[in-house]
């Protein structure tokens, strides 16, 4: 045994695997592995630091990064986190409560669990929500393997095209590597083209469809009536929300999904190079079953006292193997405690005066665009929330409105096609932001 109990792999250690392994060294044993590939230097480990100067260092490598107004959205979107959700999150017994295994010793993990599930079920209208996913685009594929699950003999799924698209993708691959056949339902003028949705419906033998809510370009879709041509062909409806719009649309749950999924992202969780960020999952409760991850209910204890157990985990995944219905083994748990809280503190009066201010501020941003005769709106008649797609004129194109924006510190936009953006506000940009984002692209030399 190594005198540094910590420090693993002592040169016996090493000797012993290699041993195991039938190789001699650690040359044979990534023998392997490219020669152009290999590292035949020492890393290059900067000198040690002191406390001090390790943060000052880093500060000044923070200092060279730009800060920008963030009109961009497309699935993420810049919101404000309280500075108690941060405090709350830091407190020792939900954040070293890891497992909840073990319930006598994780009620701070178990309570925030079945906090956030009462919370997402409030928000969407549905009847259970598991204990939260990876994100909301693996969330969404694991919503058409239940589908698929749950209509057993049935493999072909129907897809909006006004899904997000990089939520599409991720939903194709899982597609392609289960053995199911993932069908486009085309767009008419922004919204799914409902007359082919009919037509691939009667043509039989579809498990599942999935819309957006709202959609990528941030349409409200009419959603009425969906449910029921699904239903009458037992298929399940599926429907990716945005989170905070929740706040002010009908639920899902009252358009008679069965499925609800997507990215919790929007409840506050600030933007951080992709992550990491919350997958949700609503369902009914017929579907409980085939629900991948964790339920967590709340019970008395013989003392009478209110607790928190366990109801139902998926532990397929540690028994059943490459027969498991899901590959779903943990949650993102701070980030679910992160929601929770937010959730918590917003309330329902909070999330309906963010989206209003959303809404508001898309609308002004859209006049005052439209006045310059540059940018409009691509479809000014159909309803959106904070969200819209714009349509430079010619010769302005998309990418001029992302550059001469970027140098006045203004992210413009999300780019969809040569001449269109699509652009989000939220509470987070000011009058003052919008206005200069409209002078600019009146100022713009073509």
């Amino acid at each position: 045994m190594s005198d540094h109990r910590y420090l693993p792999h002592t040169p016996q250690d090493v000797a012993d695997m290699l041993a195991v392994c039938g190789a001699t060294s650690l040359d044979d044993l990534y023998s392997d592995v490219p020669e152009g590939l290999r590292l035949r230097h020492p890393y290059a480990l900067p000198q040690e630091m002191s406390e001090k100067e390790l943060r000052d260092y880093f500060d000044r490598l923070g200092e060279r990064n730009r800060r920008m107004v963030c009109f961009a959205g497309a699935g993420y979107y810049d919101h404000y986190t309280p500075a108690v959700v941060d405090a709350i999150l830091s407190r020792s017994e939900f954040l070293t409560a890891y497992t909840p295994y073990q319930p006598e010793i994780s009620q701070g993990t178990l309570q925030y669990i079945f906090e956030f599930q009462s919370m997402m079920c409030a928000l969407t209208g549905m009847e259970i929500s598991n204990a939260s996913m990876y994100d909301g685009a693996t969330a969404t594929a694991e919503a058409m393997i239940m589908a698929v699950n749950s209509a057993r003999k049935k493999r072909r799924v129907l897809i909006s095209a006004t899904v997000n698209p990089a939520v599409a993708e991720v939903v194709s691959t899982y597609a392609r590597y289960h053995g199911i056949t993932l069908e486009v339902i085309p767009e008419h003028e922004g919204v799914t083209n409902r007359t082919e949705f009919e037509a691939m419906m009667g043509a039989g033998d579809v498990a599942g469809v999935i819309v957006g809510y709202p959609n990528y370009y941030g349409i409200i879709e009419p959603y009425d009536g969906w449910a029921d041509i699904c239903h009458a062909a037992k298929a399940l409806l599926i429907m990716n929300c945005q989170a905070s719009t929740l706040g002010v649309l009908r639920t899902p749950g009252s358009l008679g999904a069965d499925i609800v999924c997507g990215d919790a992202q929007s409840l506050g969780m600030p933007l951080n190079y992709g992550g990491p960020y919350l997958g949700y999952m609503c369902t009914t409760k017929a579907l409980m079953r085939k629900l991948p991850g964790r339920i967590v209910g709340a019970t008395t204890d013989r003392n009478g006292q209110r607790v928190f157990v366990l109801t139902l985990q998926a532990r397929e995944q540690h028994i059943r193997r490459d027969k498991a219905t899901s590959n779903i083994c943990s949650n993102q748990g701070l980030m679910a405690l992160h929601t929770a809280v937010y959730l918590s503190l917003i309330g329902a009066e909070g999330l309906r005066r963010i989206n209003d201010l959303g809404y508001g501020g898309l609308r002004y941003l859209a006049d005052g665009l439209a006045a310059t005769g540059r940018m409009r709106l691509v479809y000014p008649e159909r309803p959106t929330v904070n969200e819209a797609l714009f349509r430079t004129s010619d010769p302005l194109t998309a990418d001029m409105v992302l550059e001469a924006a970027a140098a006045e510190g203004i992210l413009a936009g999300v780019k969809t096609d040569e001449c269109e953006l699509l652009v989000a506000v939220t509470e987070m940009q000011t009058k003052e932001d919008m206005d200069r984002y409209i002078s600019i692209v009146k100022n713009i030399k073509l």
